[in-house]
């Protein structure tokens, strides 16, 4: 694996640590942004129990929850141009403003198709955030590898420890009032809005990229899907996601079909949370320096290897090292993906990029939970095996592509970030 060490003006490889202390107040403010947004993320988590308490059935709930699904992809897809049309400051209060709105309506919903359709709304404007908080990150940085990974390591620890801190609140919240809760979640949304409201000024634009930038900016999806590299990067995303929502799927029904308790699925998905929080960012440090090609498909390796190995462990312990396995897969890829994406996006169109990663991220994990219930219903061991055959396929779509009867690509990545071989982008 080709390493891609970046000199230093002083002389010397620039350490990950050094790329942390040099992140810029904006990438600070965003991450603060989002840690309180997740702190007070609770629809998701309580929706179902609150619909179920109030009456609904089960396959009420989950036309709701399918609703919430197909808004996410959409709104993916309107944040990624809006954060390139209105700019990046602009969409996120418009999506946090709008989410907190229709958030504080959900106690007061009587018939299920407003539930249905304002929960749906929710799903889209919930969404429209994240490509943009995702070009801020990318923006106020150096276009390096080393410095992108940084601010995506520091976004996603504000991130987990946001859902860790929401998970304990919002139950907490939800044992006392359902109305508390969800007006909770819509003050979180205002108060996310109102961080980047405030704080937050949109980056002047980077020397040299004056001249294409408008022309980018006019251009539409169509123009983005042209991009073979992306297009083979959103394949391998759709998989990946498949691959690891099973860990909310496939797990939980064999940790019931071999006896173990509720207790031992929360004890599980505990370890996978505590070692995320730990670990994440000391290892996002510790492969900055190899070829993120190369690190995305060991990752999606891993992933699937460890997800697929569920099936043949039954007792904790062995559950527990497959936990381990999938999770350090996780911990390799989660960063580095929309750090290596910002180096794909020409100038102008950084929005829109993200924007197709989270419609490949929500696909899915969308079609994760329905196509893994239904291949579990068949069979475990076929949910299994589909879990590992998409693995592979996830770990080879990482790898870089190389036009027909051309060498190995194995130079590695100049100063600037990018790889120093001549050919298509890595």
């Amino acid at each position: 694996m080709s390493t891609g060490a970046r000199a230093r003006p002083g002389g010397g490889e620039q350490r990950f640590r050094d790329a942390l202390r040099a992140l810029p107040g904006r990438v600070w403010i965003i991450s603060l942004g989002i840690l309180v947004n997740q702190v007070g993320n609770f629809l998701p988590v309580f929706l179902v129990l609150y619909l179920t308490e109030r009456g609904w059935s089960a396959g009420a709930a989950g036309l709701v929850l399918g609703a919430t699904g197909v808004g996410k992809v959409l709104g993916n897809a309107v944040g990624g141009q809006l954060a390139d049309r209105i700019g990046r400051r602009r969409t996120i209060v418009l999506s946090a403003v709008s989410t907190s709105a229709l958030t504080a309506l959900v106690p007061f919903l009587g018939p299920l198709p407003l539930i249905v359709t304002v929960v749906g709304l929710i799903g889209v404007t919930s969404q429209v955030y994240r490509p943009a908080a995702a070009a801020v990150l990318l923006d106020s940085v150096a276009a390096t590898d080393r410095q992108r990974l940084a601010a995506f390591g520091v976004f996603r620890f504000a991130m987990n420890v946001g859902a860790a801190l929401g998970g304990v609140v919002g139950g907490v919240l939800a044992g006392t009032s359902y109305v508390g809760l969800f007006l909770g979640n819509a003050a979180a949304c205002l108060l996310f809005g109102g961080v980047v409201g405030v704080l937050l000024r949109d980056a002047p634009p980077r020397p040299g990229t004056d001249e294409d930038a408008p022309k980018a900016r006019a251009a539409g999806y169509r123009q983005a899907l042209a991009d073979r590299t992306l297009t083979r990067f959103l394949l391998m995303t759709v998989l990946a996601e498949f691959v690891y929502v099973q860990s909310t799927v496939g797990l939980p029904l064999h940790v019931a079909d071999v006896g173990l308790s509720e207790r031992d699925f929360g004890l599980l998905i505990g370890l996978n949370g505590l070692l995320v929080l730990a670990l994440e960012l000391p290892l996002t440090g510790a492969v900055a320096r190899f070829r993120p090609e190369y690190v995305l498909a060991v990752g999606n390796l891993i992933t699937g290897a460890g997800l697929a190995l569920t099936g043949w462990a039954t007792g904790m312990p062995a559950l527990a090292a497959t936990v381990l396995a999938w999770t350090l897969g996780e911990m390799l890829t989660s960063s580095l993906s929309q750090a290596y994406l910002g180096r794909l996006a020409p100038p102008g169109m950084v929005g829109r990029y993200q924007g197709l990663h989270g419609v490949a991220y929500t696909t899915g994990t969308g079609a994760g939970p329905l196509v893994g219930g239904a291949v579990y219903a068949v069979g475990p061991w076929a949910l299994w095996a589909v879990v590992g055959v998409a693995g592979l396929l996830s770990a080879q779509l990482g790898l870089p592509r190389r036009p027909r009867g051309s060498a190995p690509v194995t130079a590695p990545l100049s100063a600037s970030g990018t790889s120093t071989s001549p050919g298509p982008r890595p």
